[in-house]
C-alpha cells in the first residue's frame, strides 16, 4: 500500500495529515508541493532480505573467477583457447534458461501461497546444486547443476516482491541503497573465495596438499562457501522471516491444509504500517482495511502499457549488463595477443572484489540522496549513458597491454572502467521504482514482477550466450576484433532508447 498523503474529507475524524486543498482550476504542475513524511524502514524484516540477497548473489560471484580455468581443466575445449568463451557463456546461460521458464509461475504462485515457501525452496536449491557443481568433473555435470539451480531458485524475483511488500514510495530508495550491503559483501567475498580457494591443493600444498578429495575435485572448496551460506540462510528464513502480505493470511490460509502449513511456513504475519487513502477512507467508515485487500489479477490484465514499458527498459538494460559482466572474466583471462589481458583467477577475483567494494559503498552512502535530488528517471538515463565509455575502454585497455604490458596505464584504464560501472549499476535501483509504480494493484506485485523478470531472464540467457560467443568469434583469425564491441554498443543504445518511454517521475503512474 502506498504511504502517501491523500486529500480526505474534513468530516473524516481519523485524518491526521494536514493537506492543502487542491484548486481544481489550477494546473497540476502549479499545485504546491506537499511534504511527505518518510516511513522508517522495518529493520525487523529488512535484515533478512539482506541475508537472502547475499546468499543468492554469492553463487555467481563465486563462480565467475574460476569458471574459465575450470573449462580448460575439464578438457572440453581440447586446448582451443578460442572456445573457452563459448562454454563459459553456455554454462552461465543454462541457469538463466531454466529460470526464465519458471520465474513467472513462481512469482504468480507467491501471490497466492506467500513468499516464504518459495524462499525456503530456493535456498535449498542453491545449497544442493552448488555442492553438485563442486563434485562435477564433466561439462554435462556442471550444466545439469546450473539448470536445476535456475529452475528452483526463485529468490531473485521473490526478494524483489518482499522488498516492495515491506516498503512504500517514501522509503524504497533508501531500502535499495541499503540493499547494496548484501551486493557488496557477496561481490567481495565471492570473487576472493572463488579465486583463492580454487585448486587449493596446488595453491596451498602445505595445508591441502594431502587431501585426495580436493585433488580430485579442485573447485569443491570454492563451491562449499555458497553451500554453507545457503544452508544458513534457509535456517534464518525458516525461523525469522514473517509472511508479509495480508492477502495470503486472510484468503489462502483459512482452510485446514493451509492452516497446517501456516504453522510451519508462516508462524506469524507481518503487516507494514500504511497511511494510504484507501486505508484512511476505510477506517473512517468503520471498514477493516484487511478485509478489502485487492485480489491478484489475471495475467492478461497485468500486461498494461506501464508494465510493458518497464519490461522493455529493464530487459534491454539486463541484456547489456549481463553481457558486460559475462565478458569481463573472459576478457581478463584471455591472452593479450588474442584481445584480453592474460590475468589469472586470483587477480581477476581481486579486481572484482575491489570494484564491488567501491561500487556498493558509493551506493550505500549516496544513492538515496542522489535519487531524491535528481529523481529516478534522470538517474536512470545518466547511469545508462555511462555504458558507452565502458565499452570503448575494452579495446583501449587491450591496446595498452599490447604496447606497454601490464603496467600502470593498463591498471588505470581498468580502474576508470570500473568506476563507470559504479554509475551503471545504479540503474538497477532506479528501475525498481518504476517496477513498483507499474503494478496494477498491490495484490499483483508478484505477477507484475514475474512478467518483468521473465523477460529479464530471457535477456540474461541471450546475453550470457551471445557475449561469450561474439567475443570468441571476434578473436579468431581473419575476424573483426571490434565485432564484440559493436555488439555491446548496439545493446547500450537499445537500453537507452527503450527507457525514453518511462515517465519522468514514477509517482505519476501511482497517482493515475
Amino acid at each position: 500500500m502506498y504511504n502517501e498523503p491523500h486529500p480526505l474529507s474534513e468530516s473524516c475524524p481519523c485524518t491526521t495529515t494536514t493537506v492543502h486543498q487542491d484548486d481544481e482550476e489550477t494546473p497540476l504542475l502549479q499545485q504546491p508541493e506537499q511534504l511527505v513524511a518518510k516511513t522508517p524502514l522495518p529493520w525487523d524484516q529488512f535484515w533478512i532480505i539482506l541475508v537472502l540477497q547475499f546468499s543468492d548473489y554469492l553463487v555467481i560471484d563465486t563462480l565467475a573467477p574460476f569458471t574459465p580455468q575450470l573449462i580448460r581443466d575439464i578438457g572440453v575445449t581440447h586446448g582451443d583457447e578460442t572456445q573457452v568463451g563459448y562454454y563459459v557463456g553456455m554454462l552461465r546461460s543454462s541457469s538463466h534458461v531454466a529460470q526464465t521458464l519458471t520465474i513467472l509461475d513462481w512469482s504468480q504462485l507467491s501471490d497466492r501461497i506467500g513468499r516464504k515457501p518459495l524462499i525456503l525452496m530456493a535456498s535449498f536449491a542453491i545449497a544442493s546444486t552448488m555442492l553438485l557443481f563442486g563434485l562435477s568433473r564433466t561439462f554435462l555435470g556442471l550444466l545439469v547443476s546450473r539448470i536445476i539451480c535456475g529452475a528452483f531458485d526463485a529468490e531473485y524475483s521473490i526478494i524483489k516482491n518482499l522488498l516492495i511488500d515491506i516498503t512504500d514510495a517514501t522509503n524504497l530508495p533508501k531500502a535499495y541503497g541499503y540493499l547494496q550491503i548484501s551486493f557488496m559483501l557477496s561481490a567481495i567475498i565471492g570473487p576472493i573465495t572463488g579465486g583463492s580457494l580454487s585448486r587449493p591443493a596446488d595453491r596451498f600444498p602445505e595445508i591441502f596438499g594431502r587431501s585426495e578429495l580436493l585433488k580430485t575435485y579442485p573447485y569443491l572448496l570454492s563451491c562449499a562457501v555458497p553451500v554453507v551460506c545457503a544452508s544458513t540462510t534457509w535456517i534464518v528464513a525458516c525461523f525469522c522471516l514473517k509472511e508479509v502480505s495480508l492477502i495470503f493470511k486472510n484468503r489462502f490460509y483459512s482452510g485446514a491444509p493451509f492452516g497446517l502449513a501456516k504453522g510451519w511456513f508462516s508462524p506469524q504475519s507481518y503487516a507494514k504500517p500504511s497511511t494510504t487513502s484507501s486505508n484512511a477512507l476505510a477506517s473512517c467508515d468503520g471498514t477493516n482495511p484487511e478485509e478489502i485487500s485487492p485480489t491478484p489479477l489475471p495475467l492478461r490484465d497485468v500486461l498494461t502499457p506501464k508494465v510493458l514499458a518497464v519490461t522493455a527498459s529493464n530487459g534491454t538494460f539486463i541484456l547489456f549488463d549481463i553481457a558486460l559482466y559475462s565478458i569481463l572474466p573472459i576478457f581478463y583471462a584471455t591472452p593479450i595477443e588474442l584481445g584480453g589481458l592474460s590475468l589469472d583467477p586470483p587477480r581477476i577475483g581481486a579486481i572484482f572484489s575491489a570494484s564491488a567494494f567501491v561500487c556498493y559503498t558509493v551506493q550505500i552512502l549516496f544513492y538515496a540522496r542522489l535519487h531524491d535530488h535528481f529523481g529516478a528517471y534522470t538517474f536512470l538515463m545518466t547511469s545508462l549513458g555511462s555504458g558507452i565509455p565502458i565499452v570503448i575502454l575494452f579495446p583501449i585497455t587491450n591496446a595498452l597491454a599490447r604496447a606497454h604490458g601490464m603496467g600502470w596505464a593498463v591498471w588505470l584504464a581498468i580502474s576508470i572502467q570500473h568506476m563507470l560501472m559504479v554509475i551503471l549499476d545504479m540503474s538497477y535501483a532506479s528501475i525498481v521504482s518504476f517496477i513498483r509504480a507499474s503494478a496494477p494493484n498491490r495484490a499483483s506485485i508478484g505477477a507484475t514482477n514475474g512478467v518483468i523478470q521473465l523477460v529479464a531472464g530471457g535477456a540474461r540467457m541471450v546475453a550470457s550466450v551471445c557475449a561469450g560467443a561474439v567475443f570468441s568469434y571476434s578473436m579468431q583469425n581473419g575476424r573483426d576484433a571490434w565485432l564484440a564491441y559493436y555488439f555491446f554498443m548496439t545493446m547500450i543504445f537499445l537500453a537507452i532508447g527503450t527507457s525514453l518511454f518511462l515517465p519522468r517521475d514514477p509517482r505519476l503512474w501511482e497517482e493515475v
